[in-house]
């Protein structure tokens, strides 16, 4: 049986919007759990990133690192467009996940 779980790239910010971080999950809402709980340490834990703002669905790891990739090598105004195309009001997407 060959399941290939869904793979996902998002934007995700702290409370004031101010930092922008992109990162990829085959599993956004565990993902974003760990963001939000400080599991793991690095950027996100430094600078409070606990908002997720955007993302995309992608049926294969390779698309999604692809789009990854392209979102990072944009500049952050890029970014904010990508967002308020999906988010205009900025609201955390992640509100209604199941944990």
């Amino acid at each position: 049986m060959n399941i290939d779980p869904r793979h996902y790239v998002y934007i995700m910010t702290n409370k004031r919007n101010t930092v922008l971080y992109t990162g990829k999950s085959h599993d956004l809402a565990k993902r974003v759990w760990e963001h939000k709980n400080k599991v793991v340490d690095g950027f996100t834990k430094r600078y409070n990133i606990n908002k997720l703002v955007y993302y995309e669905e992608f049926a294969t790891a390779e698309e999604a690192s692809f789009r990854e990739r392209q979102i990072k090598a944009g500049s952050r105004k890029k970014k904010i467009e990508l967002i308020e195309s999906m988010n205009p009001e900025w609201k955390d997407l992640s509100e209604n996940f199941e944990y």
